[in-house]
């Protein structure tokens, strides 16, 4: 399977990600890269920074609208 094919499969179940689980869960190590993709299938993302609690901040991307299936 892809990464564009894990994300996608990730997204049914679940509507949003963030680099610590993609690396984690599927070894996406460019994960910004790969919603530009998912982006120019018509996907549409909200992208927000959070603080975890050690105070590391990261992005969590959550599925706004469906692409091109």
């Amino acid at each position: 399977m892809s990464q564009i094919e894990d994300l996608k499969h990730h997204f049914r179940q679940c509507p949003s990600i963030s680099n610590v689980e993609a690396q984690a869960i599927y070894k996406i190590r460019a994960l910004p890269r790969r919603i530009c993709d998912l982006e120019l299938q018509g996907y549409e993302f909200k992208k927000e920074w959070k603080t975890d609690p050690t105070g590391q901040r990261y992005r969590r991307y959550t599925v706004t609208k469906w692409g091109d299936e």
